[in-house]
C-alpha cells in the first residue's frame, strides 16, 4: 500500500523555521518531521510513499537524494580522489517526489498525484502531524467499513486551560481539558482512488467540498483514536515535540 503525504505548504505560522525550509523538513531530534511520519507508516509495513511537494521542493529532493550517503560511513582517499561508501542498513522505502505547485490547495495536490496512486486503496496524511495511531488497525477498519474514505478521529484537546466562574469567583480551573464528545481530524486517512473524482481542480480544499460531499453521501468513516496526536503548527508545538523526543518517551516512536 502507498502513503500520500502533503508536503507543499509554506507553513507561515512557523515562519521562524520555514523561511529557510518547507514545513515538513523542520527537524525534530535532528530529522525532518516528514521522516518521523514515514517511519510511523513503515513500522506498519507501508514503505511506498508519494510526497506532494511545492514550496522549496528542491530541499526535500536533496534530502532523499543524499539520504544513503548521509547515513553511511565513508572513506575518502585524497591521493586518488576516490570515495568508498560503507553502506549501513537503511529504510526499504520507495519515494516518489512530485511537484504539485506553489499555491495548490490540499485537494488539488492530491489530485495532481493521481497517476502515481494507481487503482488501489491508499493512505493519506499531512506532513506536519505525529501520532501513535495503529496504521494496521486503521487499514483493516477502513476495509471493514467499505466506505470511500476513513479519517482518524482523535480527542479534541484545547490549547489553554478553561476557567469556570460564578460572580467573578473561580469555581473550577481545568488545565487543557479534553472535551468529552469532541473529536478532530488528525489526518491519517485511508482512501479509495474514487475519492479523487470528488476533487475539481487546484483550488479545491479537500476538507471542504470533497469531504463534505463524502459526509452527505455517508461515504466517510471515522476511526476513533484515543492515543497521542500532535500537529506542528507553531514554534511552541515544535519545541514540545522536540522535548518529547529528547526525553526518550516520544509516543509516536512506534518503530523503536
Amino acid at each position: 500500500m502507498k502513503a500520500v503525504i502533503l508536503a507543499g505548504g509554506k507553513g507561515t505560522r512557523l515562519s521562524e523555521e520555514t523561511y529557510l525550509k518547507p514545513k515538513p523538513m523542520v527537524e525534530i531530534g535532528g530529522m525532518p518531521i516528514l521522516w518521523h511520519i514515514m517511519k510511523i507508516y513503515s513500522a506498519h509495513g507501508v514503505n511506498e510513499f508519494v510526497i506532494c511537494c511545492g514550496y522549496k521542493d528542491h530541499l526535500i529532493k536533496e534530502f532523499f537524494s543524499n539520504y544513503v550517503l548521509h547515513r553511511s560511513d565513508i572513506t575518502f582517499d585524497l591521493t586518488t580522489n576516490k570515495m568508498e561508501v560503507h553502506l549501513k542498513p537503511a529504510e526499504s522505502w520507495r519515494v516518489t517526489l512530485v511537484y504539485t505547485g506553489m499555491e495548490t490547495m490540499t485537494g488539488g495536490r492530491l489530485k495532481r498525484v493521481k497517476e502515481y496512486i494507481g487503482q488501489d486503496t491508499f493512505c493519506f496524511t499531512y506532513g506536519d502531524g505525529l501520532s501513535d495511531v495503529n496504521i494496521t488497525k486503521l487499514i483493516h477498519y477502513h476495509k471493514a467499513q467499505k466506505k470511500l474514505a476513513t479519517v482518524t478521529a482523535s480527542r479534541h484537546q484545547t490549547r489553554f486551560g478553561v476557567i469556570h466562574e460564578t460572580s467573578g469567583i473561580v469555581t473550577r480551573f481545568t488545565e487543557k481539558p479534553v472535551a468529552e464528545d469532541s473529536r478532530m481530524n488528525s489526518g491519517f486517512f485511508v482512501m479509495e482512488p474514487r475519492v479523487l473524482d470528488y476533487i475539481e481542480n487546484d483550488t479545491t480544499v479537500l476538507e471542504r467540498e470533497p469531504i463534505q460531499k463524502l459526509v452527505q453521501e455517508g461515504q466517510l468513516a471515522s476511526f476513533p483514536h484515543e492515543g497521542f496526536f500532535q500537529g506542528m503548527d507553531s514554534l511552541r508545538d515544535r519545541t514540545f515535540l522536540e522535548e518529547l523526543w529528547n526525553s526518550g518517551k516520544a509516543p509516536w516512536d512506534v518503530w523503536s
